[in-house]
């Protein structure tokens, strides 16, 4: 790698910090992340310990060139930490920090959230993923804790704490088998709770018939052992449905007022920019992974001891995000793309969508066909019309929000 390569390696990447690794106090049917503890079956704690902590702090504001550094928590459940631990966080930022603006992003389910959080969040300006589903019944048809038990009226408790400490909140909504048959109950009860910030993540899970060398039995795609995608997958062109319904809603009514991640993606793409999400991104590689202890893997979605580039208290974190390795996996996103989705007409959108969920084999035998093709063809193809009128509104300097008038007028 060049000098060149590697400045923009560290210019590029992003870390996703497991402080408190897989470790969490739900137990979502669907979580592709509980079962990662195997990876460490010796630990007794996975607690980030606070050498670790304040190696990692240091070496990531260094690496970025950016005048702004944003820091993303996830776990498990972060919260388990409790505040004390962010608290630290806070100081290690302001001790490294130099000139440069630090920013929180914090995912969490909500459900340990209180005073002490809020007033912490609040005071530290902490932007808070919330993990929801939907409705209770859709909620918590997945969403159990670790007796079985709903927690849906904890997550809305939670919730509460952050207004009323006026904590800036998005949602992140997972589209599984069950809520992808009610778009528009979800989307409405998302905004009846005060989101205006809407992520849709789409659940796709293979499942082993037996676990691997590693315990894990969520695997790779064209894993060798013989997989089955889980009942509470979403199936492809429902996925697509569901997106479409929730479009069809929010374009006549809330566009500018309700900000849903991949309609804002989707825009990028019909404007001829660079997708800022990586699952549409035409290379992936720069979202990267942390564990508790400091391994760090390619992406939060491929946590495999295959790919795993190192440990940042043995190298360093911008060489290892700079690894001949994470160049290649980054750059397989788009050579290992099959002739049927290169020839594709969303190819412009869609550029094969995450490599986790390429393991159908297109109509020609080919490998690397994505699980959702079929539901994003058909959303993308829905929304070709008013994407190219919001993306004509931007490029005369208009409001892309006039597309509402010109949806609604469109089918009368």
């Amino acid at each position: 790698m060049t000098s060149k390569d590697a400045s923009q390696a560290m210019a590029d990447f992003q870390i996703m910090t497991k402080p408190i690794g897989p470790i969490c106090n739900l137990d979502c049917t669907y979580c592709y992340y509980l079962e990662k503890e195997n990876l460490y079956t010796d630990k007794k704690s996975f607690r980030m310990k606070d050498e670790l902590l304040e190696s990692y702090i240091r070496q990531y504001i260094q690496s970025q060139s950016s005048p702004t550094v944003t820091f993303s928590w996830q776990g498990g459940e972060p919260t388990l930490l409790g505040a004390a631990f962010f608290q630290r966080v806070v100081e290690l930022q302001a001790k490294y920090c130099g000139s440069k603006r630090i920013e929180n992003a914090f995912q969490t389910n909500g459900t340990l959230l209180d005073d002490e959080w809020g007033e912490f969040l609040a005071r530290n300006s902490f932007l808070i993923g919330i993990s929801i589903d939907g409705p209770e019944d859709v909620h918590d048809a997945y969403r159990v804790d670790k007796g079985g038990q709903p927690t849906h009226a904890r997550v809305l408790r939670g919730l509460d704490v952050l207004k009323r400490h006026k904590v800036e909140f998005n949602t992140l909504t997972v589209v599984n088998r069950k809520t992808s048959y009610q778009p528009l109950e979800v989307y409405r009860y998302l905004k009846q709770i005060g989101s205006r910030f809407l992520q849709f993540i789409p659940i796709v899970e293979e499942i082993a018939a037996a676990p691997d060398k590693s315990g894990l039995r969520l695997l790779k795609p064209y894993a060798p052992s013989q997989t089955e995608v889980s009942e509470w997958s979403v199936e492809p062109l429902q996925y697509g449905i569901f997106l479409q319904t929730i479009f069809d809603e929010w374009v006549r009514t809330d566009v500018a007022r309700v900000f849903v991640n991949l309609f804002d993606v989707a825009l990028e793409s019909w404007m001829g920019m660079d997708q800022s999400l990586c699952v549409f991104a035409r290379t992936c590689g720069s979202a990267l992974v942390m564990e508790h202890n400091g391994d760090l893997f390619s992406c939060d979605h491929f946590v495999y001891n295959d790919n795993k580039l190192g440990n940042i208290l043995e190298r360093p974190l911008a060489t290892l995000a700079g690894l001949p390795q994470q160049v290649k996996f980054g750059k397989a996103k788009e050579s290992a793309l099959p002739k049927f989705c290169i020839e594709c007409d969303v190819r412009f959108a869609c550029n094969g969508e995450c490599p986790k969920h390429r393991f159908l084999k297109t109509p020609s035998g080919e490998p690397g066909l994505n699980y959702l093709c079929a539901g994003y063809k058909h959303f993308f193809h829905h929304i070709d019309p008013y994407m190219q009128f919001m993306a004509g509104e931007l490029k005369q300097e208009r409001p892309p929000a006039n597309v509402m008038a010109w949806a609604r007028n469109r089918n009368v």
